[in-house]
């Protein structure tokens, strides 16, 4: 069922009705990048400016200016998964309701999450995987920890981060959560296949709108397993 899903998921992110969508989420991801490197650049120069390494061997200024640079590049990919999360959030309802109406039209549409709602769920959770992925950082120096510290940690925040969004325009956030955890084994690994493609240059930013796409598809799946509550329960528990 899974991999059913990660292809239908990546045909529907190259398909006309999510091509406006696209764009708008490259634009919003890659301006969001380009904020985070201009700042870490900016605070690194002002650093460097104040604290010359060497005044008879000015080489040694380039040189860190230099590894300074290659190291925002580690440093971007672990802040990727925040501002994944943070654009997930802002294109959620607008993806979802054209997955959900290509690739499910015999089932009843989802509730729109009120973006306010959305955003905030979004901004504290991208706070947290902010939070987790400097304590990963700071294991990237230690053999063997580095990897599986990265892949768990982001692996479980997306999974629970895109399939909570996804599962919220059907039943209570409360109640996507049980289902997550209750079929934890399938969206954990739905989590590591977006971890996996976090780290691949150019093809993470398309994180945002496949995971969207991914877990509509995953939620579907799961709750031919687990039948949803009629429309007027969900409305109020809602």
């Amino acid at each position: 069922m899974l991999f059913k899903a990660a292809f239908a998921a990546l045909r529907q992110v190259f398909s006309p009705p999510l091509r406006a969508i696209l764009w708008k989420s490259l634009g919003l991801t890659v301006g969001l990048l380009f904020v985070v490197w201009a700042g870490l650049t900016r605070a690194i120069n002002w650093f460097l400016s104040q604290h010359h390494l060497s005044v008879d061997y000015p080489f040694l200024d380039t040189l860190a200016v230099f590894f300074a640079g290659a190291g925002l590049f580690v440093g971007l990919a672990y802040v990727m998964p925040a501002i994944s999360i943070l654009v997930a959030g802002f294109f959620l309802d607008d993806a979802a309701e054209i997955v959900e109406r290509t690739d499910f039209p015999g089932d009843p549409p989802g509730t729109a999450l009120p973006l306010g709602r959305a955003m905030l769920y979004a901004v504290r959770f991208a706070g947290l995987a902010l939070l987790v992925n400097l304590v990963a950082l700071i294991l990237f120096f230690v053999p063997g920890v580095n990897l599986i510290a990265f892949f768990g940690a982001n692996a479980y925040l997306l999974s629970r981060e895109y399939f909570e969004l996804a599962a919220g325009r059907f039943r209570p956030l409360d109640e996507a959560g049980a289902m997550r955890r209750h079929f934890g084994p399938t969206t954990l690994t739905a989590g590591a296949l977006l971890a996996g493609l976090m780290v691949v240059p150019v093809l993470n930013l398309l994180t945002p709108l496949f995971g969207i796409a991914l877990m509509v598809h995953v939620h579907k799946g799961l709750s031919r397993r687990t039948p949803l509550a009629p429309p007027e329960t969900q409305a109020r528990l809602r």
